[in-house]
């Protein structure tokens, strides 16, 4: 029994810091001191000393991928801001409904799109156009938020410019058209799980409604669907900021993977961002005092020091040994299924970010695994890993894209949360019986 509550020691110290995290969003701290207080409570936990703490945290805001990461962020934000008081989000709206006439399609639609460019935050991008979308079919702002957040993913484990699935094609020696093939079925699972416990409660008061008579505008300002004809050539343009934020993002990450693949990854997607906004700018006609009033927004600064926070504290969980010992809680001596399920999902959990599962326990796994000469069952257990460790990120109450839906909407972060179990629960089962399959395949 004693033997048993050690090895539960270091799982009880990470649940005291999501603890602490709850309490400060309970009495209303922001979010961003909310996590830096709980990471800190972690490293005191672990035995780092503050001192300690604050040297790993400031070396982490100095980190060339945290540099990148909340530089991208911040100009997703700003392109955000700029389609969104200029108009040009609503204006979208407009155009679109032409084409997706199906209220629930035209929800899950724009945070899928933007889920094609892998880009942090990005459900800040997506978050005004669903916003518009939804005020006008009179959803509450909780489901909003959760369908904003859960469409943006979709594609994670299977789009072949996640850095994700990269690096875990990489660190497992698989190619990654193989291990895709393997992944593919997340897709489906998503999408099913999404549409019954997130879309289809946010939209069942639409059956109950009668439908927009001709010349009825909602309260976005956006018409009825009668009165939107479609007109490809608008909505080509409204959308164009967006379409080079896609396109020129994904261009220029597979140029440079094939041209300059020592270049980081991150600059194709800054420089795409930064065309979507030169786009945008001229498309509107603004000018200096506009870009200014964008730019004083206190929201733009409490997000970006919410995504440092986080970056903090993933560093932090590395620093101070954290996911070593959580290995023991998850594996230890047990069997090699235990450690592929629990240790992914324990560190996707706690960081919010797939690269770091990966990039942290596949390592582990993979020793494992040549250690006992499993080699034949290779693919099999890092499916499952991804699985099993994508599922804990998108449960994480630390996901960036989840913190920031739920920040944009103004919505409570605990009861959003518990919507996301059971869609979860699910995604992680099928994991499981996939892997079980592959096993006997």
């Amino acid at each position: 029994m004693t033997e048993t509550l050690v090895q539960l020691l270091p799982l009880a110290k990470v649940l005291l810091a999501f603890g602490a995290m709850l309490l400060g969003l309970r009495l209303k701290k922001p979010l961003w001191l909310a996590v830096l207080a709980g990471g800190f409570l972690l490293a005191l936990s672990f035995g780092m000393s503050p001192l300690a703490w604050l040297g790993v945290a400031s070396r982490s805001l100095f980190q060339l991928d945290t540099v990148y990461l909340v530089i991208i962020l911040a100009l997703i934000l700003f392109l955000s801001e700029v389609l969104d008081k200029s108009g040009q989000t609503a204006r979208l709206m407009r155009a679109a409904t032409g084409y997706l006439r199906n209220p629930r399609l035209r929800l899950a639609f724009f945070p899928a799109l933007v889920g094609f460019l892998p880009m942090p935050g990005g459900a800040v991008f997506s978050a005004p156009m669903v916003r518009d979308m939804a005020d006008g079919l009179g959803l509450k702002r909780r489901d909003t938020a959760l369908v904003n957040y859960w469409f943006r993913h979709l594609w994670e484990l299977c789009w072949p410019l996640y850095p994700g699935i990269i690096l875990a094609s990489s660190l497992a020696g698989v190619p990654l058209a193989k291990l895709i093939v393997y992944t593919l079925p997340c897709i489906g699972l998503c999408v099913l799980l999404g549409w019954v416990f997130i879309m289809r409660p946010a939209v069942a008061h639409l059956d109950k409604r009668q439908p927009a008579t001709t010349g009825s505008v909602d309260s976005t300002g956006i018409a009825g669907i009668a009165e939107n004809p479609r007109n490809l050539g608008d909505a080509l343009y409204q959308g164009l900021p967006m379409l080079i934020a896609i396109t020129c993002g994904l261009g220029f990450e597979v140029g440079m993977t094939l041209y300059a693949p020592d270049w980081p990854f991150e600059l194709g997607i800054t420089a795409a961002l930064l065309l979507a906004i030169a786009c945008s700018l001229a498309q509107n006609r603004v000018g200096p005092g506009f870009v200014v009033g964008v730019l004083r927004d206190k929201e733009l600064y409490k997000l970006i020091a919410l995504v440092a926070a986080i970056l903090m504290f993933k560093d932090v969980l590395q620093a101070s040994g954290a996911v070593q010992q959580l290995a023991g809680v998850a594996g230890g001596r047990g069997p090699l299924f235990a450690l592929t399920v629990g240790l992914p999902f324990l560190v996707g959990l706690i960081s919010g970010i797939t690269v770091a599962f990966v990039g942290s326990t596949f390592p582990i796994i993979l020793g494992v695994l040549h250690n006992l000469g499993a080699a034949d069952q290779l693919l099999p257990h890092i499916t499952l890993a991804l699985f099993s460790g994508f599922t804990g990120v998108m449960v994480s109450p630390l996901h960036v894209c989840f913190l920031l839906s739920c920040e944009f909407f103004g919505v409570d972060v605990a009861a959003a949360w518990r919507r996301l179990l059971w869609p979860c629960g699910l995604l992680f089962a099928s994991g499981v019986g996939w892997f079980l399959l592959l096993t006997r395949l």
